[in-house]
């Protein structure tokens, strides 16, 4: 192990943090300090920590919470991965060194997580101004290869939308129908006729109703649901909960 690096040489990992609020799926973007360049929440992995618990950590780190659905979702291995001048720009206004190892070629693991908007707390650290929620159609350019991390990371996303009933680590515990329908709508990029949906979700028998004093912002909504994970008819086994 090398006394100089506590980090795995040349291992990275990046996280897409999708959250839903306000009918609109947002990903969670860093700014780097004295900087216009823009980012994936991401760092490296401990010569004496898991992969998983890397990615435990970094997400703790910037949103606060530690129970989180998360899932890895793609290896981004490209020869020509890199961003050395980039990191040298932001070293000289920031007036620090960039590491010898921080400028070779990177191998990054991504990670999509999926959260409760209305439960993080966002952090920034030392190296960025700003971490912040941005339309997923509004993201700014971004580092490297990131873009196409977060494209990854959304086909991934609507692949697994019903296998693993994804979307409701999106939503808070109380919810109406219409907003579950918005958030399957907004991810899948398509509109949905409401009665087949609403018929199809309460078919399940994964919802219940439950009394509750209707919103003025749910005025035309007949009731709200509580989303019982208990009643769920599928095994949460192969998720990677934290």
């Amino acid at each position: 192990m090398s006394l100089e690096n506590p980090y795995i040489p040349q291992l990275s990992l990046d996280c897409v943090i999708f959250g839903f609020h306000a009918s609109q799926l947002k990903v969670l973007v860093l700014r780097f300090k004295n900087s216009d360049f823009f980012a994936l929440p991401g760092g490296f992995i401990r010569q004496d920590e898991d992969l998983n618990e890397a990615a435990q950590r970094v997400l703790m780190e910037r949103t606060g919470l530690t129970e989180v659905y998360l899932e890895q979702f793609y290896t981004f291995g490209q020869r020509e991965r890199g961003e050395v001048k980039m990191q040298r720009e932001w070293a000289e206004a920031n007036k620090r060194d960039v590491p010898e190892w921080l400028e070779k070629r990177f191998i990054s693991v991504g990670f999509y997580a999926l959260v409760d908007f209305s439960k993080v707390v966002l952090t920034t650290d030392e190296i960025s101004d700003s971490c912040d929620w941005i339309d997923i159609n509004e993201l700014p350019s971004l580092m490297m290869d990131h873009s196409l991390m977060v494209k990854k990371a959304l086909e991934t996303l609507r692949l697994q939308l019903d296998q693993k009933w994804l979307v409701f680590n999106l939503l808070p515990e109380i919810f109406t129908i219409a907003e579950l329908q918005k958030a399957y709508e907004i991810i899948l990029g398509k509109t949905l006729l409401r009665t087949n949906f609403q018929r199809k979700m309460l078919s399940l028998e994964i919802l219940e109703r439950i009394e509750k004093n209707i919103q003025v912002r749910l005025i035309k909504h007949l009731t709200c649901i509580d989303f019982k994970k208990q009643r769920m008819k599928i095994s949460f086994t192969d998720r990677l909960l934290f």
